[in-house]
């Protein structure tokens, strides 16, 4: 199934759609601590939604390696007052929630957040597939061994594209026995691999429409990209954009990016490429 239903919208993911970061944190990777204000954070998402974003992923909860821990208390109260400030201005906004806490999830779907993008899979949180299950949303997992504080220990796999397939099925068996339908997959792009496992996967993406559930792809920005070409972070838009468009060569359906106007570049490109 290539739809996906978002609080009674149906978005169809056979065509590539872009889904926009705002971080609502002081310390991720690329852009902690520049949403800091209600004026700025508006003014970013009119942004990406104008450039063409399908969705918005709010996220409270750093997830980059070694990131600070931080209590349930205080990651809800950055989504839930992002989440509020956009849908106020822009009530149209299709919101993911960023969060591995199932408590979060719920309290961000009831604010009016449309899906769930779990980076853990359920592993964090034994409660979140009952929760995602009850709440009848889209929901996006994401593999990662370990925790943000731990992966970068994990990356010994015995075979890392059938490993990820195993623990795919499993998951997506879990869910589809609690009756939930709309579920896409994301590899998960740094997380507890090494640079050659990253392009390997990248290279292999494919392979995971064995699955039957959309991809999303995050490469945006990552140290994958931007290690590679001896650049950094604020330099790596172009590697990106090539790293999308690889993305989409190998069935990526959504891309998650913080950039979203080069994103919808790529697909367009891609698609007249291929019409």
């Amino acid at each position: 199934m290539s739809t996906i239903n978002c609080k009674g919208k149906l978005i169809d993911l056979s065509q590539p759609r872009v889904m926009g970061i705002l971080n609502l944190t002081p310390d991720s990777f690329y852009d902690g601590g520049k949403y800091s204000s209600e004026k700025s954070i508006l003014e970013k998402v009119e942004t990406m939604l104008l450039e063409g974003a399908t969705f918005i992923d709010i996220g409270g909860y750093s997830s980059r390696p070694g990131a600070k821990h931080i209590e349930e208390e205080e990651e809800l109260k950055r989504v839930l007052s992002g989440i509020n400030l956009v849908l106020k201005h822009f009530p149209e906004t299709i919101i993911s929630i960023d969060t591995f806490r199932g408590s979060v999830a719920k309290k961000a779907i009831e604010a009016g957040a449309a899906l769930v993008n779990d980076i853990s899979a359920g592993n964090l949180d034994e409660k979140m597939f009952k929760t995602v299950a009850e709440l009848q949303v889209p929901y996006i997992m994401m593999h990662m061994p370990g925790s943000p504080q731990t992966m970068q220990k994990f990356t010994h796999y015995e075979d890392i594209i059938q490993d990820i397939i195993l623990y795919f099925s499993k998951k997506i068996v879990e869910l589809r026995e609690l009756q939930l339908n709309d579920l896409i997959i994301d590899v998960g792009f740094g997380f507890g691999k090494t640079l050659e496992q990253n392009y390997l996967l990248l290279k292999k993406l494919s392979v995971f429409k064995i699955l039957e559930v959309p991809i999303l792809a995050g490469l945006s920005r990552k140290s994958m990209l931007y290690k590679t070409v001896a650049i950094n972070q604020e330099e790596a838009l172009n590697a990106t954009s090539i790293a999308n468009t690889l993305a989409l060569t190998n069935g990526a359906n959504i891309l998650r990016v913080h950039d979203v106007k080069e994103a919808v570049e790529c697909i367009k490109i891609f698609e007249k490429y291929n019409a």
